[in-house]
């Protein structure tokens, strides 16, 4: 294990967050020095010697393993996720210590779970550092970190394996130490798109810069206590719904299109089943809405449909109705959308369309195996013949996943959650969509949650965001290197 390098780079994680952080003191000067000043200065001191003191003072080796990159990886994430939780906890308020790490987590991860019950009481300036938790959790901290590290290293390379999922892989088509720079140029290009067009439909700069970094970050953290509802625009409302689709897609195929200014490379198995089961979702949840949901006009139940199965699918979790008062068939189609979720090379979480497609055309070739045995069927993705040992690590997945989801909600129940909230918590934690049903809705909050639950529900997050295996593979370093460790007699001790 190389403790140098490992230090080393996540030092230069944790000076990505203090340039953020700075941006964020910026604001709170701009606003005349606002209450969470010096919440903000001093996290940022001390996250700016604990992220320079490794790289000035320990010496940098380019000798790294795989194992290396699993412990840079999760220690970086972790390392955020305390420094971010800096400014939460010595502006206090709300912030206990439990809440500014479910808050920290929960921004980072981007689940966009908040224990806020009032959002708009925050200084401006720690509302853009809870943003910018997302923004940077969206990309990736490993990622800033990649785009950091010289392209010679040979670290970046194991690297960029480990956080660019095989998964996504196969939709870039480019050399492995430009996905960096491509999920960058997509990720600030569709930033800043959607903050331009937010503010011609009427949202102050602030507003829509903050909601820009939630909706390309696929996480869901508002400005406003209502969310999305509060500006009660539906040229707003259509302007989120095309970023959170957008968002949710393979950016290596957004780059593409981009490119090649042609819609040809979105015609690809995975986007159009993707797209597919949005407009299945939205149809049923606005036939519910208007047999069930008391709606009276087709377009808004429509609007409010599509609004919340996008918002849903692609784990920004943001609200333009109040999910709580539909009828619980409507949310059960929202929560089959929390559990699918998006595509991977994207910035959300959950079991991935890919898989799903996936999954479903194995079972379909199970059945075609079945009534045909001498036939062989492959399982293919447009020209993509995916081998038995993918086909295996994708359902290795799905159970891991449905594992975790089923442990992490008997957990929360043993806290004293009702079954409801409990599954639903989980859910949402663990796919980082954010709301889920009932008191935990579009317009509810995780404030009232036990402790206990709300430790759980981040332990989920962190394993949905990072997609389980990383977080098993240190944990079974951890256990290895404990049974390895040599031990001394007493007798071997005392000849020496």
């Amino acid at each position: 294990m190389n403790l140098k390098a490992i230090s080393s780079n996540i030092g230069k994680a944790l000076l990505v967050n203090a340039l953020f952080m700075m941006l964020s003191i910026i604001v709170s000067i701009s606003d005349g020095f606002d209450e969470a000043f010096a919440p903000l200065m001093v996290s940022f001191l001390i996250t700016s010697i604990a992220g320079g003191f490794p790289l000035i003072f320990v010496r940098h080796t380019q000798e790294n393993s795989i194992k290396d990159g699993y412990i840079t990886m999760v220690a970086a994430w972790l390392m955020s996720f305390i420094v971010g939780m800096l400014p939460y906890v010595l502006y206090g308020g709300e912030f206990t210590l439990v809440n500014a790490w479910f808050e920290s987590v929960s921004g980072y991860t981007t689940t966009g779970s908040t224990i806020l019950t009032d959002i708009e009481s925050l200084p401006r300036s720690l509302l853009f550092w809870r943003s910018s938790t997302h923004f940077i959790g969206g990309l990736g901290v490993v990622v800033f970190l990649l785009l950091i590290i010289p392209d010679a290293n040979s670290f970046k390379f194991r690297l960029s394996n480990l956080e660019v999922s095989t998964l996504s892989q196969y939709g870039y088509r480019y050399r492995r130490v430009n996905v960096p720079r491509i999920m960058l140029s997509v990720y600030v290009g569709l930033t800043v798109a959607e903050t331009l067009l937010l503010m011609l439909a009427g949202m102050s700069f602030f507003d829509a810069i903050n909601h820009s970094f939630s909706t390309i970050a696929t996480g869901g953290f508002s400005t406003k206590n209502t969310s999305i509802m509060h500006f009660d625009s539906p040229a707003i409302d259509i302007i989120i719904i095309v970023f959170m689709i957008l968002a949710s897609m393979h950016f290596g195929v957004i780059y593409a299109m981009l490119i090649k200014r042609s819609f040809a490379p979105i015609k690809n198995s995975v986007s159009a089943y993707y797209l597919n089961v949005i407009v299945v979702l939205s149809l049923f949840v606005t036939s519910v809405l208007m047999i069930q949901g008391g709606y009276s006009s087709f377009g808004k139940a429509l609007l409010d449909s599509v609004f919340q199965v996008a918002s849903f699918i692609s784990t920004t979790g943001f609200g333009n109705a109040d999910n709580a008062l539909w009828p619980m068939l409507a949310n059960m189609f929202l929560l089959f959308a929390a559990f699918h979720c998006g595509c991977s090379g994207s910035t959300t979480g959950g079991v991935k369309a890919d898989r799903m497609l996936i999954i479903f055309k194995e079972i379909r070739n199970e059945f075609k195996r079945r009534l045909h045995p001498s036939s062989i069927f492959r399982t293919k993705v447009d020209d993509h013949a995916i081998n038995n040992d993918q086909v295996s690590a994708i359902f290795l997945y799905f159970v891991a996943y449905l594992f975790i989801l089923f442990m992490s909600f008997i957990a929360v129940l043993v806290s004293g959650v009702e079954i409801s909230d409990a599954f639903s918590g989980t859910l949402a934690s663990l796919g980082n969509v954010g709301p889920g049903i009932d008191a935990l809705g579009t317009m509810g909050n995780y404030a009232s949650q036990p402790v206990f639950a709300k430790i759980i529900y981040t332990v989920a997050m962190f394993l949905g965001r990072l997609e389980i295996f990383p977080v098993l593979a240190i944990l079974h370093l951890a256990l290895n290197f404990r049974k390895r460790a040599p031990r001394v007699s007493y007798a071997e001790d005392h000849s020496k």
